[in-house]
């Protein structure tokens, strides 16, 4: 079992000096948990990710909290590192009830804010169906359903997916027909009606997650005595943040850089080519000198963030030469035939599928693939 499905730890580590890890319990496919940090400072305390949405995380952050003498009201900021549901869960019941300030980076959205588009329904929906992709270099690995618009699905050796997408007007975040012409991501009738619920009763009964402070690349965050530096990080969402601390060496990674697995890299992200927004982000995390300790949103503590980073990118690359092998085989293939060729059968579906459109776009606008249509299907050969 990887790191990132263990079940959620009862005991409260101090993970850095001044900094509190708690694990909050989610049941997604390849996910038991999800760390949440607590920093104190003269203000109060400061949560970095505080859990899914839901009365039950809520009494849970609080019986936690309370363990190690915190009440819930000295909550001063909660800081969301991106766009998923078990990260921003319980941020507007914390701005709602003790009037934290929320942060997060700039371009965060989720289809619980009144004023967002209806693409952004996509943050929750897959989170849940349970769709996932278990191929972890080939082997076994779970991913995560923080998604972009599947919020949790996941990948090849990550978890959850990423992507944009647009939304219906019935609360599925996924478009009636995909980019590749693929099967659309259905939802089951009654988490749709769930959502649609939740959307219509945001701000009345239920507390969004709308930032009160939105950060860009390099911003300065005053949080538990330290001075935090904001990093923006694209690829496995659009507002994907980590925070970075200089002087004591610590990195806050989110679901960028994980342990033992990668995050879900969805082609149906806003972005052109999400894969390279990925890859971007990873080379500059092998930027930073002196990181001594990584905290990510999932599994536990590491050192070698460069290392690490460079891991990953190295998956995705291989994914890429794979399609390239797969290609002289299948000529002239559509995106179902080239994921049957990346992942397992226990493996293909929605997710997978548009995991693997993610990387044959990216071929794509490297000049390395070429695509024609047959009416309903787009297909591509890749050119040697």
């Amino acid at each position: 079992m990887r790191e990132e499905q263990r079940p959620a730890r009862e005991q409260i580590d101090e993970v850095a000096p001044g900094i509190l890890r708690l694990q909050l319990p989610i049941s997604f496919p390849g996910l038991g948990h999800v760390n949440c940090y607590a920093m104190e400072d003269s203000r109060g305390i400061a949560l970095v990710d505080p859990g899914l949405p839901g009365i039950r995380t809520w009494r849970h952050l609080r019986k936690q909290l309370k363990t190690v003498g915190i009440p819930m009201h000295r909550v001063h900021t909660v800081v969301v590192t991106h766009s998923h549901p078990d990260h921003f869960g319980q941020a507007g019941r914390f701005k709602k009830k003790v009037g934290a300030e929320v942060v997060s980076h700039r371009s965060f959205r989720t289809f619980l804010d009144p004023e967002a588009e209806a693409d952004d329904e996509e943050v929750v929906t897959v989170s849940s169906t349970g769709d996932q992709v278990d191929e972890s270099n080939g082997a076994g690995d779970r991913s995560h359903t923080h998604a972009h618009p599947h919020p949790f699905g996941e990948d090849a050796n990550g978890h959850g997916p990423d992507g944009g997408g647009a939304a219906r007007p019935s609360g599925n975040p996924f478009p009636a027909v995909t980019p590749w012409g693929g099967k659309p991501f259905e939802l089951p009738i009654s988490r749709r009606i769930r959502y649609r619920a939740m959307r219509l009763a945001a701000g009345r009964f239920v507390a969004t997650p709308r930032p009160t402070r939105r950060v860009d690349d390099a911003d300065i965050l005053e949080l538990g005595g330290r001075e935090w530096v904001a990093v923006y990080t694209p690829g496995h969402t659009e507002d994907h943040l980590c925070l970075w601390d200089p002087d004591g060496g610590v990195m806050i990674s989110g679901d960028h850089v994980l342990p033992t697995i990668t995050p879900h890299i969805s082609g149906l992200s806003e972005s052109v080519d999400p894969l390279a927004r990925f890859f971007e982000s990873l080379d500059r995390m092998k930027t930073f000198d002196g990181v001594n300790t990584v905290l990510p949103a999932h599994g536990l503590v590491f050192e070698d963030l460069s290392g690490r980073a460079e891991a990953i990118s190295r998956h995705h690359r291989d994914r890429l030469n794979e399609l390239k092998v797969a290609g002289d085989r299948l000529g002239n293939g559509t995106v179902e035939d080239y994921m049957k060729q990346l992942f397992k059968p226990r493996s293909w579906g929605p997710m997978a599928e548009s995991e693997t459109y993610a990387h044959l776009e990216h071929l794509k606008l490297c000049n390395e693939a070429d695509t024609n249509h047959d009416g309903s299907q787009l297909r591509y050969t890749i050119r040697d």
